[in-house]
């Protein structure tokens, strides 16, 4: 008598059904992992905005700028944004704010704010922050 190799249709189907679960759940996970790396980029860059606008500041007088970023080469200084980040910031008297938006994470922004009253989500001075 012949020894069969392989697998047999049932083995395989219970194989299928176990990738199908596992794969259930890492999908919606990984959805989530990658907002929260969208959140991430746009925080990076209201960072890398705090430095310029401090370094700009430093070289005028005390003044900060506002402007509108949404490309990742802006000749106003020494500042662009992540690609699909648009930034928006804000000059006061006394310090400057800032809004940042994700064009793959709808319905989520974040802020930063030196000197300003708080901008929300920011609560603490120079910490960015997203809902």
């Amino acid at each position: 008598m012949r020894e069969a190799k392989g697998f047999t249709l049932v083995e395989l189907l219970i194989v299928v059904v176990i990738i199908g679960i596992l794969a259930s759940i890492a999908i919606p996970h990984y959805a989530v992992v990658k907002e929260r790396a969208y959140l991430a980029t746009d925080k990076t860059d209201l960072k890398n905005l705090a430095i310029s606008e401090e370094a700009y500041a430093s070289s005028n007088d005390g003044q900060y700028f506002s402007h509108s970023y949404t490309t990742t080469a802006d000749s106003a200084n020494t500042f662009g944004v992540s690609e699909g980040v648009s930034v928006i910031a804000t000059a006061a008297h006394s310090g400057w704010s800032a809004t940042a938006t994700h064009s793959l994470a709808p319905g989520h922004n974040c802020a930063i704010f030196i000197g300003t009253p708080p901008v929300a989500p920011a609560v603490f001075e120079g910490a960015p922050a997203c809902d």
